[in-house]
């Protein structure tokens, strides 16, 4: 029987593998990691000493918080936060010593107001994500702003964030190319401004996509822990996955035909059958409508359907009338079994959504064990 009641495990050595995957689709560019939101569900510490020892050069994350977080467990590498500050961060952020980002005069004034401690700015240009960014209209008076600072602050990059990376075949398949001239439109203007600062635009689909998207930098995030960002199958890059989630069998009981599982009574046996149970809910990430999608599981390293209502901790699975499978059994949530495999990607096809959702949603009381 296993000695949790689940667990994700997390191979570091497929993050080391993804992020020089990544590297080299980037070409002589640098590699920043992602590692905001735990590090999308991996574990940010962890994920940031294994990118860094696979070469990325700098991290990602995006809130003062996450900076910390990294800082008091004595990672030195350069940060950038991704996200906005708001009151007393601006000085929390200079005292980390991470970077951050900015997009109106307003908020580089509040960078420079830390006076030697700055922290380096990037001046974000919105391209067409139509989010964070200084519009077309308003990147004169952002530029104006940074150059006024004089000494108090140094412009360390110019950056822009698509809005259809990854899709390759849809109606907005040409929307990153119309962002790209623009992005470099803008950045020729004023990149003589600030000759020291790093251009950075491509997410990890940009990077796969198209390399005259790296600029400077990349930004590699759902990529380096080893899922598509295309939403596919993430073999097809060289990516290996570092996620693996499992339980057990807790228990293993026979139903008859007509016979019922779970709240409202939504599943009722067509047949008599074996029905496990498995000790994991919603309320650890495994979403309550993934039962009436679908969804699948592992057991005895064969796929078998998820049954009934899932409920805040446990899911049924049938194992069928001639299943072998046994209490204390091993169940893959995500992850391989001999031949066959669950994959994030599953999981977010089942659940109407993206794999980073799949990541991120594996919940806090799933410890992370992490390997290699």
């Amino acid at each position: 029987m296993s000695a949790e009641r689940a667990v994700a495990r997390i191979d570091l050595g497929a993050i080391r593998h993804n992020v020089g995957v990544m590297s080299r689709a980037a070409g002589g560019a640098r590699l920043m990691a992602v590692v905001k939101a735990a590090g999308y569900g991996h574990g940010a510490v962890p994920a940031a000493r294994a990118a860094l020892s696979g070469g990325a050069s700098c991290l990602g994350v995006a809130t003062v918080t996450e900076a910390e977080e990294l800082r008091g467990a004595g990672i030195d590498a350069p940060i950038l936060i991704l996200g906005p500050l708001t009151g007393g961060e601006w000085g929390r952020a200079a005292a980390s010593g991470a970077e951050v980002t900015a997009w109106t005069p307003e908020g580089v004034r509040r960078a420079a107001a830390a006076g030697p401690s700055a922290p380096g700015v990037h001046l974000k240009l919105d391209t067409g994500m139509g989010r964070l960014g200084a519009r077309p209209e308003d990147i004169a008076a952002l530029v104006e702003a940074a150059a006024a600072t004089g000494e108090h602050i140094r412009v360390a990059g110019l950056m822009t964030h698509f809005a259809t990376s990854d899709d390759t075949a849809g109606e907005n398949a040409s929307f990153m190319s119309e962002q790209l001239v623009r992005f470099r439109s803008a950045v020729a203007a004023i990149r003589g401004r600030f000759p020291g600062a790093v251009v950075h635009a491509a997410n990890s689909a940009a990077t796969l996509r198209d390399p005259s998207a790296a600029f400077d930098m990349v930004r590699c995030g759902i990529s380096i822990y080893g899922c598509s960002p295309f939403g596919g199958d993430p073999s097809e890059h060289g990516l290996r996955p570092a996620m693996s989630w499992t339980s057990y069998l807790a228990s293993v009981k026979t139903l008859r035909s007509r016979e019922s599982v779970g709240y409202g009574r939504v599943w009722r046996a067509a047949r008599g059958t074996r029905v496990g149970l498995v000790p994991v809910g919603y309320a650890d990430g495994y979403a309550r409508c993934l039962s009436p999608a679908g969804a699948q599981v592992l057991a005895g390293g064969r796929r078998v359907p998820v049954i009934g209502t899932i409920s805040m901790d446990q899911l049924t699975v049938d194992l069928g009338p001639e299943g072998a499978e046994t209490v204390g059994e091993e169940v893959v949530l995500i992850g391989a079994r001999g031949p066959e495999r669950i994959t994030a990607e599953d999981v977010a096809a089942w659940r109407g959504t993206i794999n980073y959702e799949v990541t991120c949603a594996v919940g806090p009381r799933i410890p992370r064990v992490h390997e290699g």
